[in-house]
């Protein structure tokens, strides 16, 4: 469940590390606040919503099994554990 929140995490990042290397390829400090006006923030902030629900949609469409796919959950076989399988 980690994995998962911290990819999206990067990606919402993602537009700020970027202004922040714009930032830094100008020479400007992007430490400081005034490197960082509120209508650059808005932007980036929506690019970055924009990102992540791509992402989701991405991962909605292309992961998991088929539609027509049949799910065997995990059993014990002979005294082995066999786990889950799509078919």
């Amino acid at each position: 469940m980690m994995r998962p929140v911290l990819m999206e995490l990067g990606i919402f990042l993602i537009p700020f590390a970027i202004y922040a290397a714009f930032l830094a390829a100008n020479r400007v400090d992007f430490m400081i606040a005034a490197s960082w006006p509120a209508h650059i923030v808005k932007r980036l902030t929506l690019a970055a919503l924009l990102l992540v629900v791509v992402s989701f949609i991405l991962l909605a469409r292309f992961s998991g099994a088929p539609p027509d796919s049949t799910y065997i959950p995990a059993h014990v076989e002979n005294g082995k554990l066999v786990p889950g399988v799509e078919r």
